[in-house]
């Protein structure tokens, strides 16, 4: 459905985005994440033609964004971090403009702007002006917008921005049915949204995709290290460390005292295998009291932090 080959754009001297390669497959929800001034919102700006590349070639069905700028923008609905709308208007008249201008046949409007009303949950101000909405509803009538013409793709740049948790939740629901039907590409900083509603993450930074894949195949490829976490009873920390340092896959040994002779335990391993049941017998050859045994679990967070936090 979209292809992208070697995208760059330069302000100046500033490579906001360095020769992104991506393909998003037909009914996808992709997510790019990435932290503040990776290149997200550019990307987006570029795929939609708001902004040309410095090189690199966009390609949308059958069409690339050299030569087919207007034939691209009838495929997409566009919503941008702050939603264009004229806040002195109604809101069912906003609608009807940009069913206007996005050419929809006037003896289905009304019937599309109801349909928008439905699926955004819009029935109740439909007659308010847009001064007097809330930013969750300002929200919601630009996904109408975006959705007017009924196209085939949807972009959004960070859709829950300044949501308060609520209606984060109403505009991810809203999103998961339009993933249904159409092909969604969503950026955010906001992992848990990225884990809620897409299929599949982009992982950008500094302008480069730093990784690629579902939530389970990103979680598993970062799986090689990993920590195991233990609480100890009547155990000495030096023992400690000789002991459970002595197990194959184990890096590191860190320790920490508490009261009532514990000892927690955190282990920085490494391997393919699961070191537990070898950790147990260790220690059931010890006196030591076990507590206490977990591996800690990779979340998207973790993967956020290692790939984009500088070193």
């Amino acid at each position: 459905m979209i292809h992208v080959e070697n995208l760059t754009k330069f302000y100046g001297d500033l490579c906001a985005v360095d020769g992104i390669n991506l393909d998003v497959r037909k009914g996808e929800i992709l997510g790019i994440l990435g932290p503040n001034g990776a290149g997200k919102t550019t990307t987006l700006r570029m795929l939609t033609g708001f902004i040309r590349p410095t090189s690199g070639t966009i390609r949308i069905k059958d069409y690339t964004i050299e030569n087919h700028s207007l034939e691209i923008r009838r495929l997409l609905g566009y919503l941008p971090e702050s939603a264009p709308l004229y806040h002195d208007m109604l809101v069912y008249d906003y609608l009807s403009y940009v069913a206007d201008i996005r050419g929809v046949e006037k003896g289905r409007k009304h019937a599309r702007i109801r349909e928008m009303a439905d699926l955004c949950g819009l029935g109740e101000v439909m007659h308010k002006p847009m001064a007097e909405l809330s930013k969750g509803y300002k929200q919601r009538v630009g996904l109408a917008h975006a959705m007017i013409r009924d196209p085939e793709i949807l972009v959004f740049d960070e859709p829950t921005s300044g949501l308060d948790p609520n209606q984060i939740i109403e505009i991810r629901e809203i999103m998961r049915h339009i993933g249904k039907e159409k092909t969604v590409v969503l950026s955010t900083h906001i992992l848990s949204e990225a884990e809620a509603t897409c299929d599949r993450v982009v992982i950008i930074n500094q302008g480069r995709i730093a990784a690629d894949g579902t939530m389970e195949s990103l979680k598993q490829s970062a799986s090689g290290e990993y920590a195991i976490h233990l609480c100890l009873r009547n155990a000495a920390v030096e023992a400690v460390r000789k002991e459970l340092g002595a197990v194959a896959g184990v890096k590191s040994v860190d320790t920490e005292e508490g009261e009532g002779a514990v000892v927690q335990v955190k282990l920085s391993c490494r391997s393919s295998g699961d070191l537990r049941p070898g950790l147990y017998e260790r220690i059931k050859q010890t006196d030591w009291i076990l507590l206490e045994l977990y591996q800690e679990r990779q979340s998207l967070e973790n993967i956020f932090q290692k790939l984009t936090l500088e070193n």
